[in-house]
């Protein structure tokens, strides 16, 4: 089948969109490429199209576990043999899944990057027949992008093991350096970028300079926005004590941060995506891949650390193309907050050796011993025992990290397991469990063996696309089948993990590299000054200065944003002139467009319409049915 038609059978799409289509071909003839896609651009269809048009596995590449095991059930569900290796799953399951890869059950393989250097995984892959490589959230291999994780280095040693095959790196967020350093570090046989542009002309941005950032808040829900919105802040604390004030205000809100236990997270993601709640309150743990097209507004309660991360977090409004706002509250207190965070983030060397002391006085090992033991870390109990803040020690553990004297895995996802209290004969034997019940366990029978002698890692999407239920029916299901003890069901939970991967050392004998701390802290400086520019210029047109910063230029301002909208020019006696220009920038390219695209323009409806009529009577344009074009 060609691509089109894969698309049109599996996704029910008659065509693609933006570079979808450029980016298939490339990576299609066996290309190294880059693809900038900003957030919503459809990123997963450039590689799962491709993916089922070649022969072998596409290994896809991603930190997102959660959003893993989403795109891994979406694809099963559409008829589409999709696998995920992370870490949590048993080693019987993980070998399964690399056998059925190397026989060609698999056509799209999930792998978190720190399951990259495992000896069994490059083992497997080493027998496999691989189509190509995909890496998301690309801009994680840079040390010069903001997000940068040192797991993602892996990547080039696996390319050792298949050299030949190409590799399709994807990302939404990243500058003209951090572009350069992708494919570097990727090892591209040779530059083969495709843009996307970042030019979102539906979304207005604004920046409200407000001491009271919750009382704007609680106004522009009700007063200036309708429709389904997000509010980011910055600590889980923070976003439940904002949703309790909407609440009481009147909005209809809930929140989420990474600290709730899954069920609930999904209970209210579900929610918030059928609109029984409008308003999510949010740390960024919430966005990467929620695919919910109709978000009206995107409000900033506190500054993000980076204009990267701002763009992403914004960009979530308005992906079905109509007109939204991205907001961004700010006072003077956001500069004294992010120049804390420099700190926070890049404590004292001194300090950040005191915690790697701490940390082998905790458990209990000897200097020259340690190397290869992994332990369990509850970070909240380190920090009591030895009188230091969460933040900074969770910032000192990434740092030795990067230094290279341990490996501190906070993102591993420890994964729900069940056992049988009861023998087969007296399952088989009960008469009052309901439909639902049975079903989930005929699921598990099926699924997972050894069930009746030891504790077996399930995957409860998996489970409830057997059952014919969703993951939250699963969840209920489990608890009460432990309640009634016949199962025994500890639920999914994330426990950090830090492993020793070289023998302890003594304090004195710590070193940590300049490009591991000054060279990363001065980075991080120059993205928080560049974010509280963005918020203090108010000269420039928003969207102007986020293009400029991300190495695109724009020939014209987008007349939607604070600023715009404050400038005399756009207003008053200039309206209708202006109206007149974006109409006819509009119809540039030669091209019928339709009239609902005249929606796209971010002045005043009233005005478009004068200024067409006006255009029409002049004929410099003329219609035809419900489509315009120059006369």
């Amino acid at each position: 089948m060609s691509y089109q038609e894969i698309l049109k059978k599996y996704w029910g799409y008659d065509d693609f969109r933006g570079i979808q289509r450029e980016i298939i071909e490339s990576i299609g003839s066996g290309k190294d490429t880059l693809g900038l896609m900003p957030t919503g651009g459809g990123k997963s269809i450039t590689f799962q199209v491709p993916a089922l048009a070649k022969d072998g596995v596409c290994v896809v590449i991603t930190p997102l576990i959660a959003l893993m095991k989403d795109q891994v059930a979406n694809l099963r569900g559409r008829g589409i043999r999709a696998a995920m290796i992370y870490s949590g799953m048993s080693h019987d399951e993980t070998i399964v899944t690399l056998e059925n890869c190397i026989f060609g059950g698999v056509k799209i393989l999930y792998v978190s990057p720190e399951r990259l250097g495992s000896e069994l995984f490059k083992k497997k892959l080493s027998h496999t027949k691989v189509s190509f490589f995909t890496v998301d959230e690309a801009h994680c291999i840079s040390q010069w992008g903001y997000d940068f994780r040192p797991s993602y280095l892996e990547i080039s040693e696996i390319r050792k093991i298949k050299p030949d095959v190409p590799i399709l790196a994807l990302t939404a967020t990243a500058t003209p350096q951090v572009t350069d350093d992708i494919q570097y570090q990727l090892g591209f046989k040779e530059n083969n970028v495709f843009r996307m542009s970042f030019e979102r002309k539906n979304l207005a941005y604004i920046v409200r300079n407000t001491h009271d950032k919750e009382g704007e808040l609680v106004n522009i829900l009700i007063n200036e926005t309708s429709g389904s919105a997000i509010v980011y802040v910055r600590s889980r604390r923070r976003s439940k004590e904002i949703a309790e004030l909407l609440v009481k205000s009147g909005i209809s809100a809930t929140f989420y941060h990474a600290g709730l236990d899954n069920a609930v997270k999904d209970e209210r993601q579900k929610r918030w995506s059928k609109g029984d709640v409008r308003v999510m309150v949010s740390t960024n743990a919430f966005g990467m891949g929620i695919d919910k097209p109709d978000v009206r507004c995107v409000v900033h309660i506190d500054c993000p650390n980076s204009l990267e991360a701002y763009f992403q977090e914004a960009g979530r409004a308005g992906r079905d193309g109509e007109k939204s706002q991205a907001i961004l509250l700010y006072n003077s207190s956001d500069d004294r907050k992010l120049d804390r965070r420099i700190n926070d983030t890049f404590p004292e060397k001194d300090y950040i050796k005191k915690v790697y002391e701490h940390l082998a006085y905790y458990y209990q090992i000897a200097v020259g011993s340690g190397n290869g033991i992994g332990h369990d870390f509850e970070i909240d109990k380190f920090c009591h025992t030895f009188k230091h803040f969460p933040v900074v020690v969770d910032a000192s553990l990434r740092i030795l990290m990067r230094a290279g004297y341990l490996d501190y895995d906070c993102d591993r996802d420890n994964s729900a397991r069940v056992i049988f209290r009861i023998g087969r004969n007296e399952l088989y034997r009960l008469d009052s469990l309901s439909e639902n019940e049975t079903n989930v366990i005929t699921a598990l029978l099926r699924g997972y063996g050894g069930l009746f002698t030891d504790y077996c890692y399930i995957d409860e999407a998996y489970v409830a696309m057997q059952a014919g239920l969703n993951k939250q029916q699963v969840y209920m299901i489990l608890k009460n089948l432990s309640e009634k003890r016949i199962i025994h069901f500890i639920p999914q939970r994330s426990v950090p993990r830090i492993t020793y991967t070289q023998r302890r050392e003594e304090m004195e004998r710590i070193v940590i590299p300049k490009s591991v701390y000054e060279d990363r802290k001065e980075q991080y400086a120059i993205r928080i000054k560049a974010m509280l520019a963005y918020a203090k210029e108010d000269k420039i047109c928003r969207s102007r200065q986020l293009l400029k910063y991300f190495g695109e230029t724009s020939s014209h301002d987008c007349m939607q944003c604070d600023v715009c909208i404050d400038n005399p020019e756009y207003n008053g006696e200039n309206l209708p002139k202006n109206a007149k220009e974006r109409i006819l920038q509009l119809l540039s390219d030669g091209k019928k467009h339709e009239l609902k695209e005249l929606r796209n323009i971010s002045l005043p409806t009233a005005a478009i319409c004068e200024a067409l009529d006006d255009l029409l009577a002049e004929n410099e344009v003329y219609r035809k049915d419900n489509y315009i074009a120059r006369g």
